[in-house]
């Protein structure tokens, strides 16, 4: 025991040279990468890729919208020619001549039974190819499927673009102001809510002509009803924050508040709304073609070109499938990734 003591007391500040060792080894204090600093949109897309279905999603939006625009340029034909003697042909594919699909062979069933019939055979037209199939005028589907995507598409991503622009100036503008603003503005809001969208559409008809820039319009008045909602809902809950409270006492203008210091907060429910809109756009474009008021012929959009194909699903059922798979696929997919970015854009949700 007193050799210890007398140890210590020869030590320098009582300690030894080996009683610590300096980690200087670079394996032996590496991190642990699965609690690293992480920043905020790197761990929003690692969220993101986590989740397969959202990826899955948007590869398969980012490839319809590949053949949306590639598509009406991989055949000879234009969405608007026609030739009567090619009509009802049924889908066609080279190379699958000799298969029990593709092959241009069609059922018909009939009071007297069931009839296989071949209108490539039947014509002469062994060289001709419907990819998807031709329709009661002889056009092509294939050309007219991904040309309608196109429209549709357009359609819809410039009117949510518009409504995203409108409802949220609007929102923002109405949360923060308060009081009597914010009470007639969202009386005002509530009575165009209100009104059925096909009165509205119905009587732009009346007194603008039908085409895309109609659809636009249309959709345009109502859809901004829900993102000035949710930009209105996030603007209470920020503006009284410290941050908002400490610009207003340097003396922020209002403008610079409302776009400057809350808009870059809410990005990430901006942009999961927005996905959502998308299909709830599609689907509204398409069911008012659907009903005859959409764009008019020879241009064609998911909807008019479902609407067509109803006529004749009795008897041709094949002309129906691509428009109806490609807007299903559409409005699936649109949900899936916009359930997937709110996931990955809300921290709050990242150990549900």
């Amino acid at each position: 025991m007193s050799d210890v003591v007398e140890n210590v007391k020869d030590a320098p500040d009582g300690f030894f040279k080996d009683d610590f060792v300096l980690r200087g080894n670079g394996e032996q204090t590496k991190i642990d990468s699965n609690f690293a600093s992480m920043g905020y949109w790197k761990e929003v897309r690692a969220r993101f890729l986590a989740n397969k279905g959202a990826v899955v999603s948007l590869a398969v939006i980012l490839l319809i919208v590949l053949f949306a625009f590639a598509g009406p340029k991989m055949t000879e034909y234009t969405y608007s020619t026609q030739n009567l003697s090619q009509k009802n042909y049924a889908p066609r594919i080279p190379g699958f001549d000799d298969m029990p699909v593709f092959n241009g062979n069609e059922k018909l069933n009939m009071t007297t039974g069931s009839k296989i019939i071949n209108g490539y055979k039947k014509n002469g037209d062994t060289g001709v190819y419907y990819w998807f199939g031709s329709d009661v005028l002889g056009r092509d589907l294939w050309t007219r499927t991904w040309m309608g995507t196109r429209v549709s598409l357009y359609i819809a991503v410039v009117a949510v673009l518009i409504d995203v622009i409108i409802g949220l100036s609007y929102g923002l503008i109405s949360g923060y102001f308060g009081g009597p603003v914010d009470s007639a503005m969202q009386r005002f809001a509530e009575i165009v809510n209100g009104i059925p969208r096909l009165v509205i559409v119905t009587l732009l008809m009346l007194v603008l002509k039908p085409g895309i820039a109609t659809i636009i319009f249309a959709l345009m008045i109502t859809e901004w009803i829900g993102m000035s909602r949710i930009a209105r809902a996030e603007m209470l809950n920020l503006k009284e924050r410290e941050y908002v409270l400490a610009s207003r006492t340097l003396g922020a203008s209002s403008f610079s508040i409302i776009f400057h210091e809350i808009l870059p907060n809410i990005i990430g429910q901006i942009i999961t709304q927005t996905m959502f809109s998308i299909p709830t756009a599609i689907f509204t474009e398409a069911f008012l073609s659907f009903v005859g008021l959409g764009i008019p012929v020879p241009q064609c959009s998911l909807g008019s070109l479902i609407s067509d194909a109803f006529n004749s699903f009795t008897t041709h059922s094949y002309q129906i499938v691509p428009p109806i798979l490609i807007l299903a696929l559409l409005m699936l997919c649109f949900n899936m990734l916009a359930d997937g970015l709110r996931e990955a854009l809300d921290p709050k949700m990242k150990d549900m």
